[in-house]
């Protein structure tokens, strides 16, 4: 009864957004709570709704249209007992799978990526690969261009860590400017109460973009 309670206070004072999260978790914490993943875009499909409901103008972006969660591991067949649970995440969201790209489908709405075991150097390497095999010549190589060969083209505004301060190389290139969120509870013991104020948390920040 507390926890919905200091639910429904955070959510009230939520009304700005970031478009795109990230979740920075483990292959160990997948296997302690492969639940988690529904969860969170159940949470995410709550919030929208709330904030559209509102009525209020908001400052940035009114609704979250995606969220990647990372699964850092050295051996990426290792989620494949919770696929499974994995694919609930459809019941709220479009599912997409890396580092294949496949699409499972689902609810229309937010975008809910799982990347596992990718790695953000691997994709620079990758992108400078790509460059020399069309050619470019080196003053042509500029942001735009390096883009244009990312794997995963887009700007997380909030990045979430769970269980500790210990980042990834995970969107080394496109995170740069993000916000980030560190929470001592570990992904099993992450609640939408937590979820709610790395929100809240987001929202009270003024954004630089490295100014």
């Amino acid at each position: 009864m507390i926890y919905r309670l200091y639910e429904w206070v955070l959510l009230k004072r939520i009304v700005i957004l970031p478009s795109h999260i990230c979740f920075m978790i483990t292959g160990e914490d997948l296997r302690n709570a492969p639940e988690k993943l529904a969860h969170v875009a159940h949470w995410c499909r709550d919030v929208n709704r709330h904030v559209a409901g509102t009525g209020i103008t908001a400052r940035g972006p009114e609704t979250i249209e995606g969220v990647t969660v990372h699964i850092s591991t050295s051996d990426p067949e290792e989620i494949v007992p919770f696929l499974r649970e994995i694919r609930k995440v459809r019941r709220y969201a479009s599912l997409v799978m890396y580092p294949e790209g496949h699409e499972e489908g689902g609810t229309a709405g937010i975008e809910f990526g799982i990347a596992v075991g990718t790695s953000g150097r691997d994709e620079i390497v990758s992108c400078i690969r790509s460059m020399a095999a069309d050619g470019m010549m080196p003053d042509d190589v500029d942001e735009e261009a390096f883009e244009r060969c990312l794997t995963f083209r887009y700007t997380p505004d909030l990045v979430i860590k769970t269980g500790g301060y210990h980042l990834t190389d995970f969107l080394i290139w496109q995170s740069v400017y993000s916000e980030l969120f560190f929470s001592d509870v570990n992904w099993k013991l992450f609640r939408k109460t937590d979820f709610l104020r790395a929100l809240r948390d987001y929202q009270a920040r003024v954004r630089r973009f490295g100014t």
